[in-house]
């Protein structure tokens, strides 16, 4: 059972930046598919953006062009740097992964492993 963990979440203002990280237990350089998902209250897990193992990133709409994912092979980590943050990207954020997968897995019935989360919190 692949492990993910994640960890970077806090308090930030309104415009400022956030790195979060995910480090998966196995190694991911070769196979693995990593997204980053988010989810507020009483709102269904939102995609946020992927980085599949063959390459081609993938980012929702509401946050391209202010986040970045990227992956350290050698340290079996995903990064998600947040830029200009808003209140709305106020959520729990949760990383996932798959075996192989491509840049098409933007649900989570694509995913087979996930994360407990992290909290971001934006104050305007």
């Amino acid at each position: 059972q692949v492990q993910l963990v994640e960890s970077g979440g806090g308090l930030v203002q309104a415009g400022g930046s956030l790195r979060l990280s995910c480090t998966v237990s196995e190694h991911i350089a070769s196979w693995y598919t990593v997204a980053w998902f988010r989810q507020v209250p009483g709102k269904e897990r939102e995609f946020v953006s992927s980085i599949p193992w063959r390459g081609g990133n993938v980012y929702a709409d509401s946050v391209k062009g202010r986040f970045t994912i990227s992956r350290d092979n050698a340290k079996n980590t995903v990064y998600l740097q947040m830029t200009s943050l808003k209140p709305e990207d106020a959520a729990v954020y949760m990383c996932a992964a798959v075996r192989y997968g491509s840049t098409s897995a933007r649900t989570v019935h694509d995913y087979t492993n996930w994360g407990q989360g992290t909290q971001v919190t934006v104050s305007s």
